[in-house]
């Protein structure tokens, strides 16, 4: 699979999820909820239900995903309910911004990058956030065997310890290691921080 095969896999899951109507929050967005603040970026936003919440709950928020399925979506319910929230398509591996945010979240998106990137988009986002800031950040690691939406060239596995020790300075909040069952047998292992810029 390559990187547009990736994004291939997720845009026909949302779109099945769309029409199923299945807009539950996952587990790791359901942990974000407590630490929301201020003006929120969703970077890699998925199906947009966190942005969702965040927006329906008066934060300003603005998402990105590659799945234009999902993106669509976020975009008429943000228009139907006259919400806080702007939304668009975009290459999350080089993107930029100059803006800056209270809360910045990146769930289950940097292992799709090549470990350079993937770590490089990590300083980025962290370098948005305002001082008092706070970054939710989840990743898939070593120890996940459920390989079938990666292309071999193009996704990371972080080490043990490595998304943590990318926030060293910064105020831990939540630290989380889970595993969970993947189709086949597999496993998907994550890793999650959630810290507050200093």
């Amino acid at each position: 699979m390559t990187l547009h095969a990736s994004v291939e896999f997720f845009d026909t899951q949302f779109q099945r999820q769309i029409a199923q109507n299945e807009f539950a929050l996952n587990p790791f967005e359901q942990a974000a909820l407590p630490h929301l603040c201020g003006r929120v970026l969703d970077f890699g936003c998925g199906m947009g239900n966190l942005a969702l919440h965040a927006a329906r709950t008066g934060h300003e928020v603005l998402a990105y995903d590659a799945s234009p399925a999902a993106i669509a979506h976020l975009q008429q319910v943000a228009r139907e309910e006259a919400l806080p929230l702007r939304a668009a398509v975009a290459d999350l591996r080089e993107m930029r911004l100059q803006e800056q945010f209270d809360t910045v979240v990146c769930i289950g998106l940097l292992m799709f990058f090549d470990c350079p990137t993937a770590l490089a988009q990590l300083a980025h986002l962290q370098s948005l956030l305002r001082p008092g800031g706070v970054a939710v950040v989840n990743v898939l690691t070593e120890g996940t065997t459920y390989m079938g939406m990666f292309s071999p060239e193009g996704h990371c596995l972080f080490k043990p310890g490595e998304l943590l020790g990318q926030f060293d300075g910064w105020r831990i909040l939540v630290h989380e290691q889970h595993s969970f069952p993947a189709p086949g047998g597999t496993v998907k292992a994550f890793d999650t921080v959630i810290a507050q810029r200093t």
